[in-house]
């Protein structure tokens, strides 16, 4: 039996190591094997990616939860066919010549490796490789062409009519008079064939089907990549033939799980642990799609923030759907920045964020003594060029604070200025401010000029709240707003009290008198 640590933290990827560790108990396994699926039809895409990093969590956790050995396997599926060219590749004409063709065979339209399937699996390796993930790569191709998946063949063969009563009731009327989980190699084309199978000899391991255009017929062998099978059987097989334990997935693969896992006790075996995340969606609200390249990339994502505030998204509520674009960003690093913080004042931090995302070894110091949203604000009303602009302000609120004593806010302040450049500053505009809220607006500025110089950020947010309780305003927020508008030409920010302390409150009577001289709203 399994020893487990007791109690056991309660975050979703300590919940998922537990069911892991109860299926090692009751399988008698003592090593976990994880599995990650891949398919290279298109451009690595960031929920490719957030699968590995979720899995590598509760891997991880499973780790700390058991002491067992574990195994992360990445598997590409770069031997299915290219079915439709993706929107974001180029050459696409050449590209429309393969279609039907494993991804394997198909050629690289950048040209720069020896197939579009080996182009897209270096991609997603180096990605991997970036973050430090501990996994072993597995290609599909490689698998099948060595024999590796030759003794689950040969029993998906020998439960040929099984699979298909599991299958069948799923398909339409025309697709299921032909369906079969194998799919020969046209020994003449390289095709993928999806045809009828007019025979399967499990002795011999070969499959007899017809070409539907020539009409001859041909007797494949279902060994050493002369052959792959369907999707949802390539799924089982793989399950079956590598003893997966663990696999999550999308709530588009919902039937596909149940269906291969009915396949899996087919073969009599124990299909893995699962589990179903939302999906991403992109600004309109629409599916990301790899093809379509839609949403936002990983690379982009990198060029605007830290990494470990791509971790913090993808830790957060992974079976709610969430927006993925570029206005999720700043949230998404001030939570991980707030997370650090908060772990060093936990007893036991296996249930913050970022312990999962330091694998444990959370980063003693405070990355940021300064928010992200704080430095956003703050090249808003600078108009920052450089991230030298932003550095003088910074260094009167913290003195101690430089690039070399603070390398993670050096990094922050790169981002800022080049954020603010691409999506702020085009989106800029101020407004002229309602009598209500000029009366209040005069009011801060009086209240402000009365303040010393050094006035603390709590200091300044309590007046904030005074001056908008002496106003009428139907509710606070609606006061907050006004300041990010009118001041700001934003919709939102972070707390303006800090924000205040940072800019200097000289600085901040001197932005009010400009506000209050703006008769309309005018461009940034």
């Amino acid at each position: 039996m399994i020893e487990t640590t007791s109690p056991v933290p309660t975050s979703w990827p300590f919940r998922e190591a537990e069911r892991v560790a109860q299926r090692l108990a009751r399988t008698g396994k003592t090593a976990a094997l994880f599995e990650t699926g891949y398919g290279p039809s298109g451009l690595p895409h960031i929920g490719t990616f957030m699968e590995v990093a979720r899995t590598s969590w509760i891997r991880h956790a499973f780790t700390a939860l058991t002491g067992l050995p574990s195994k992360l396997l990445a598997f590409s599926d770069d031997m299915d066919a290219l079915r439709k060219v993706p929107g974001n590749v180029p050459n696409q004409d050449m590209l429309r010549g393969f279609i039907g063709q494993p991804l394997t065979r198909v050629p690289d339209p950048f040209g720069t490796h020896p197939s579009f399937g080996a182009h897209n699996n270096a991609r997603l390796r180096a990605f991997l490789d970036s973050f430090g993930f501990d996994y072993e790569f597995a290609s599909s191709t490689e698998y099948y062409g060595s024999g590796r998946f030759n003794a689950a063949l040969r029993a998906v063969a020998a439960r040929h009519d099984a699979i298909r009563a599991i299958i069948l009731p799923t398909l339409g009327p025309e697709r299921r008079a032909t369906y079969s989980p194998f799919l020969p190699l046209h020994p003449r084309t390289g095709m993928v064939m999806q045809v009828a199978i007019e025979a399967v000899d499990v002795d011999a391991g070969t499959v007899t089907w017809r070409d539907p255009d020539s009409g001859t017929g041909y007797e494949t062998s279902i060994y050493d990549g002369a052959a792959k099978l369907q999707w949802k059987a390539d799924w089982a097989m793989r399950w079956f033939a590598l003893g997966v334990d663990y696999e999550m997935s999308g709530k588009d693969l919902i039937d596909s799980v149940r269906l291969s896992s009915a396949i899996v006790r087919a073969l009599d075996a124990e299909p893995p642990e699962t589990f179903t995340y939302e999906l991403f969606l992109d600004q309109n609200g629409q599916k990301i799609s790899k093809s379509k390249g839609n949403g936002l990339s990983v690379e982009q994502w990198l060029s605007y923030a830290p990494p470990e505030s791509l971790g913090q998204f993808m830790f957060g509520s992974p079976q709610r759907a969430k927006r993925l674009y570029f206005d999720v960003i700043p949230r998404a690093t001030d939570e991980y920045i707030a997370n650090v913080e908060k772990a060093a004042q936990e007893a036991d931090p296996r249930d913050n964020p970022a312990w999962h995302i330091h694998a444990g070894d959370i980063p003693q110091a405070a990355p940021s003594p300064v928010p992200f949203g704080m430095l956003l604000n703050l090249a808003t009303v600078v108009n920052a060029e450089t991230p030298d602009m932003l550095w003088g302000f910074i260094h009167a609120y913290k003195p101690d604070a430089t690039p070399r004593t603070s390398p993670f806010l050096a990094r922050l302040v790169d981002y800022a200025v080049r954020y603010y450049q691409d999506f702020i500053k085009p989106a800029k505009r101020y407004r002229a401010p309602s009598e209500t809220e000029r009366a209040a607006l005069e009011d801060l500025e009086a209240s402000l000029r009365v303040l010393p110089e050094d006035a603390d950020a709590d200091t300044l947010q309590t007046l904030l709240y005074d001056v908008g309780k002496r106003h009428d305003f139907a509710a606070l927020r609606d006061w907050f707003s006004c300041l990010y508008q009118v001041l700001l030409g934003q919709s939102e920010g972070p707390r303006f009290g800090p924000f205040i302390a940072l800019y200097g409150v000289a600085p901040t009577v001197a932005l009010i008198e400009q506000a209050l001289s703006r008769e309309a709203a005018e461009p940034a």
